[in-house]
């Protein structure tokens, strides 16, 4: 009998996670997905929102701006790439002017410090913007941050500090003893005391197995562009367009990686596990970015790919308990801001329902710092130095695109949350984001994979089930 499953690996259970690891709890995570944050948490803007824009006493305005003061400091305990560039919602016509007025007045409502610029105020922060620009918003405290080492780094705090994590696990259905629950998955069954739905796109359907709902959660495609770090700066803050009822635009932005993200596209598909892109969708993705920017060199795009956003009916994140066993608590609906909120989602479900049904006894021993990774190409050339001296598999790189070490990897292998895919590998150290996508460090990666499990190459996944990359070795082909 487990003190509470969470069920959700993605940014807000991984760090539900962590905060429980603070406390004497037995605590175990169910994803049924290979690897964390592996759906939503993994194809987003990658911004952490300042807060301005939510509507004021909505659960979505609160904890954006509560999270995003949490940010700097948790980035700097889980070792997380986060740089706090702002963002600039602009006006490309004078009839937008009144609408950047309304935003500056929520913002003070919100609690968020902004600046309203002038045309040539923006110009001399943004000189690639378009020259019809009105006017912006500056808001200071937006950043940008790795959502990938994010995750991966929070639940990797959470299992060093005790939690359980079980990947793989989809969970078909849940049984209400009243004080207990049975959650029953595809492999198995657990019992806990506590039961938090953090499922994502199908945090409804989790939810809807203990009771009736009046609500639902439907997934909204977000398709995007990446250009790769060619050198020049493109802009300088998160660009944004005024937001609508679709949310808040399509952006221009730089990322952790040096890369340049635009999009997202803001359409409801019915398949929550539809990530596919399409021509006419991309077309006025880069049609809209460049009403802001006209010159983004897309001869340097090196991928799109899109994300799902878990946009709920309720038109806010659902916090709080199911109506029929306040032991079943709910993280269901987190669009954006989610990310920029997650810290503070992880805290408020914490402090307002999980201290309710259960004691929570702060744990000594609780350390809340990762051990620190080694990344020579963000070393200086005598940090470098020393330390290939010292381990000379940091000296052999995997990925040239993005100069990943093996070193880099083998760590990995070695951390309580290890990569079991390809693409969980990527995630953590960037091979096979660069310019070739893999092209040419793939076959590196999966011998490694295969090595380090004492696996057959054939069997290695780049992703989910079924998604093997070698169907036979070249010598036993006919």
């Amino acid at each position: 009998m487990k003190d509470i499953i969470i069920i959700g690996a993605g940014v807000v259970g991984s760090l539900l996670a962590r905060k429980l690891s603070s406390y004497n709890l037995d605590v175990l995570v169910l994803d049924k997905e290979n690897d964390v944050g592996n759906v939503t948490s993994m194809a987003n803007s990658a911004i952490v929102h300042s807060g301005y824009d939510p509507i004021p006493g909505s659960l979505k305005a609160k904890l954006n701006v509560e999270g995003n003061r949490l940010f700097p400091n948790l980035c700097k305990e889980l070792d997380v790439s986060f740089s706090q560039i702002g963002s600039l919602t602009v006006a490309i016509f004078d009839e937008q002017l009144p609408m950047l007025e309304e935003l500056a007045n929520r913002s003070k409502e919100n609690g968020v410090e902004v600046k309203l610029l002038s045309k040539e105020e923006v110009l001399k922060m943004e000189p690639n913007l378009t020259s019809e620009v009105k006017g912006a918003l500056l808001a200071p405290s937006a950043g940008i941050v790795n959502p990938f080492t994010l995750v991966v780094h929070a639940m990797e705090n959470a299992v060093d500090n005790g939690v359980k994590l079980c990947l793989g696990e989809e969970v078909t259905s849940i049984k209400d003893n009243g004080d207990f629950f049975s959650v029953i998955t595809k492999k198995n069954t657990y019992e806990a005391k506590v039961v938090i739905d953090a499922a994502g796109v199908y945090s409804d359907k989790i939810h809807s197995m203990i009771e009736k709902i009046d609500y639902e959660v439907k997934p909204r495609k977000g398709e995007y562009y990446v250009l790769d770090h060619y050198g020049k700066m493109l802009v300088n803050h998160t660009i944004f367009p005024l937001p609508s009822e679709k949310g808040k635009g399509i952006l221009v932005s730089p990322t952790t990686s040096g890369n340049f993200i635009v999009g997202p596209s803001s359409e409801w598909v019915d398949d929550k596990e539809d990530l596919s892109t399409d021509k006419p969708t991309l077309v006025n993705v880069k049609a809209q970015a460049q009403m802001m920017v006209p010159n983004i060199p897309f001869n340097e795009v090196i991928r799109t790919f899109s994300g799902l956003r878990p946009t709920p009916s309720t038109h806010d994140f659902i916090l709080g308990t199911a109506k029929s066993n306040n032991r079943f608590i709910l993280a269901s609906g987190i669009e954006s801001p989610g990310l920029a909120s997650s810290p503070a989602i992880a805290n408020y479900l914490v402090d307002n329902f999980v201290s309710k049904v259960i004691k929570l006894t702060p744990k000594k021993d609780f350390n809340p710092y990762v051990r620190k990774r080694f990344v020579p190409s963000k070393m200086t050339s005598k940090e470098r130095n020393e330390l290939i001296k010292a381990h000379p598999e940091y000296g052999k790189i995997i990925c040239n695109c993005e100069k990943v070490s093996l070193g880099e990897i083998l760590d990995e292998f070695s951390r309580s949350v290890p990569p079991h895919t390809i693409k969980a590998v990527k995630k953590r150290t960037r091979a096979g984001f660069g310019k070739c996508q893999g092209g040419f460090c793939q076959p590196l990666v999966l011998a490694l994979i295969a090595s380090n499990y004492k696996m057959k190459k054939t069997d290695v996944l780049l992703d989910k089930d079924g998604s093997y990359i070698a169907h036979y070795l070249t010598k036993e082909a006919k």
